[in-house]
Parts: C-alpha cells; sequence; structure tokens
C-alpha cells in the first residue's frame, strides 16, 4: 500500500523543493540588489540557497541513520540479553569491583598522604 503512493511522494518532494528554491533564490536577488548601507540587507552565501534543494535528501539520510540506530539499538539489547542468559558467569561485576577497588585504594593512599603531610600526627605524652 505505500510503496504504491511512492511516486506521489516523490513528486511531491520535488514539488516542494522546486517551490522552495524559487523563493529562497528571489530572496537572495531581491536582497543583492540592495543598497551596502540598508539595514534591512544580510549576508546571506549563495551556498544557502543550494542547500534548499537537498533537504529532501539530508531528510531521507537522517531517516535511515536513524532507523540503523535504532536496529542497532535492537541487536545491543538482544545480544546482551542472550549474553546474560547464557553465560551467567558475573564476570562483569567481578570485573567492576575490582576496577573500583584499586581506584578507592589509590585515592585512599592520596588522601591519608596528603592528611599526614599538611597535619602531622602529635605525639600523645603520658600524664
Amino acid at each position: 500500500m505505500l510503496i504504491s503512493y511512492a511516486s506521489y511522494c516523490f513528486y511531491s518532494y520535488i514539488l516542494l523543493s522546486l517551490i522552495i528554491f524559487l523563493c529562497t533564490g528571489y530572496v537572495y536577488r531581491v536582497n543583492s540588489k540592495r543598497a551596502a548601507d540598508d539595514p534591512e540587507k544580510r549576508d546571506y552565501p549563495l551556498s544557502a540557497v543550494t542547500l534548499t534543494i537537498l533537504w529532501p535528501f539530508l531528510v531521507l539520510v537522517v531517516a535511515f541513520l536513524f532507523i540503523l540506530k535504532a536496529l542497532a539499538y535492537g541487536l545491543f539489547l538482544i545480544l546482551f540479553t542472550i549474553a546474560l542468559v547464557v553465560i551467567r558467569k558475573p564476570f562483569i561485576v567481578k570485573w567492576l569491583i575490582k576496577i573500583a577497588t584499586k581506584i578507592g585504594t589509590m585515592f585512599l593512599k592520596a588522601n591519608t598522604f596528603l592528611i599526614r603531610a599538611f597535619f602531622p600526627p602529635t605525639r600523645s605524652h603520658p600524664i
């Protein structure tokens, strides 16, 4: 059903792009004929006019990239679920605990050094 109307969508894209291109080209032409000291004059690059031709293709590319990202995310979810069921060993958790312990130990040593450097321990005197 959707494929039978694809030609209508294509022609609508072409017509809409042509209308937008003509309007943009007209505004660019009128703007370029204005005097340099006119407050209404803007500095538009010519590439802004040519970009109006490419916008349908850019929309299609963005939609295609979105579909690819969604498929990659779905594939990741499926593979991660299968890995959790098949492997059943919490190797990720063990690895994270090992890394956290290593980082925590380094910070405790550094903090202890800083505390002892700035606040040396006092000797306790017997009464």
